[in-house]
C-alpha cells in the first residue's frame, strides 16, 4: 500500500477539498494547497490502507448520518487513512475528486455517485491505475461492470415496491381498496439510483391497481426546500390528493409544512396518506406526531460493511458484486417511542 500522498495531485481548489458538513482530523492535517506548483508530500503510517471517498454532499439528514458512519469506520484506529471529498451535489466535482485520488495513488476509491450515468471514462482511468473502486449507497450504469469491484448499496427498487405493498394493505384495512386513489409523487434527484429505484418499485405496484391514479410526479431534489416548493405546486393544482409518496424524509418535512400551511393535514386521520423513505429519527418523531403514515428505511450505517469489504479485498478474498444493506420499515402501529429511543440516526 502507499506510503506517501502527493499534495500536487490534490489540486481541486481548497473550496472543494475543504467543504462539507464535517472535516476529519486526518483531513485537517492535510495541507490547504493554494498553488499548483506545490508538490510536497504528506507522510502517512505505512500500515494504513489509504482510501479516497467521494461523497455526494450533505443534502439531507440521512446523508449526514451515512457520512458519519463512513468516517467513524475508516479511521486510523481501524487501519485506514481516509481522504474525504464533498462533491456538493455536482458530478463534475466527483469526477475531479476521483482523478485526484488516482494521482495520489490511493489504495481504494469509494464512490457514492450522484447520478447513475457518465462514469465510464473516469472509472476506466481508475482501473488502468489498478485502483479498486467500491460503490456505496447508489449504483452506476457502465458498459463494463469490471470498472468497479463491488457495491455496498440499498435495494431501492425493493423499497419502492414495499411502499406499494404497504399501501395496498393499508387501504384494504380501511375498506378503501376499491376506491379511486389519487396519488402524487415527490421524486429525488433526477438520475440518482435512489430516485430511479424507488420510482420504479412503487409505480410497478401502482400499475397493478386500475383505481390508483398517479396525478403527477415532481422533482424534489432530496431537499426540504424543494420538497416544500413542489408540494405547494401540487396542492394548488389538485384539490383531491389521497396519497403523497415522498422519496426521502427531508422532502417529506417540506411537504408537511406546505400541506399544513394550506390548511390541510396528512398522516393517520388526515386528508392525505403520507409515505416517506429513509426513516431518520426526525421522521419517526413526525410519525409519532401523526404526520407520517409509513416510512421505508434506507439504512445509512454503511461504514462498517464498507470497512469490512475493503479488509476482505486486502486479504485477497472474493466479495459479492452487489452487497445489500439490511433494511426495514416503520408505521404507526409500532412502538415508536421505543424505536426512537434506540435509533442511531
Amino acid at each position: 500500500m502507499n506510503r506517501q500522498i502527493a499534495a500536487g495531485g490534490m489540486i481541486l481548489g481548497s473550496a472543494i477539498l475543504l467543504s462539507g458538513c464535517q472535516v476529519t482530523e486526518e483531513r485537517q492535517r492535510e495541507t490547504a494547497y493554494t498553488s499548483a506548483i506545490s508538490q510536497t508530500e504528506t507522510e502517512i503510517d505505512e500500515n494504513l490502507i489509504v482510501v479516497g471517498v467521494s461523497q455526494v454532499g450533505a443534502e439531507s439528514d440521512w446523508r449526514i448520518a451515512q457520512t458519519n458512519s463512513i468516517k467513524e469506520s475508516l479511521t486510523a484506529e481501524n487501519g485506514f487513512y481516509m481522504i474525504f471529498d464533498n462533491a456538493q451535489q455536482k458530478q463534475e466535482n466527483q469526477i475531479k475528486a476521483i482523478r485526484n485520488f488516482i494521482l495520489q495513488e490511493v489504495d481504494y476509491i469509494v464512490l457514492d455517485p450522484i447520478v447513475m450515468s457518465g462514469w465510464d471514462n473516469v472509472l476506466q482511468n481508475a482501473k488502468e491505475a489498478e485502483i479498486p473502486v467500491i460503490l456505496v449507497d447508489r449504483d452506476v450504469e457502465v458498459d463494463d461492470d469490471s470498472l468497479y469491484v463491488t457495491s455496498v448499496v440499498t435495494d431501492m427498487v425493493a423499497e419502492g415496491r414495499n411502499a406499494g405493498y404497504w399501501l395496498e394493505d393499508y387501504l384494504e384495512k380501511q375498506g378503501r381498496e376499491d376506491e379511486d386513489i389519487q396519488i402524487v409523487m415527490l421524486l429525488g434527484t433526477e438520475g440518482a439510483s435512489a430516485q430511479i429505484g424507488r420510482t420504479k418499485g412503487f409505480t410497478e405496484i401502482a400499475g397493478q391497481h386500475e383505481n390508483w391514479k398517479i396525478l403527477e410526479q415532481l422533482d424534489g431534489d432530496f431537499t426540504q426546500a424543494k420538497g416544500r416548493e413542489s408540494m405547494e405546486t401540487l396542492l394548488k393544482k389538485y384539490d383531491d390528493i389521497d396519497v403523497v409518496i415522498s422519496e426521502n424524509d427531508n422532502m417529506t418535512f417540506g411537504a408537511i409544512d406546505a400541506i399544513q400551511d394550506a390548511g390541510r393535514s396528512c398522516g393517520p386521520g388526515g386528508d392525505m396518506i403520507m409515505i416517506s423513505f429513509d426513516a431518520v429519527r426526525a421522521a419517526l418523531e413526525a410519525m409519532q406526531a401523526g404526520e407520517i403514515n409509513a416510512d421505508f428505511e434506507c439504512n445509512p450505517l454503511q461504514g462498517p460493511k464498507l470497512a469490512e469489504t475493503i479488509k476482505r479485498l486486502e486479504n485477497g478474498e472474493e466479495v459479492e458484486k452487489v452487497q445489500y444493506i439490511e433494511e426495514t420499515y416503520f408505521d404507526t402501529t409500532m412502538d415508536l417511542e421505543t424505536l426512537i429511543r434506540g435509533r442511531a440516526y
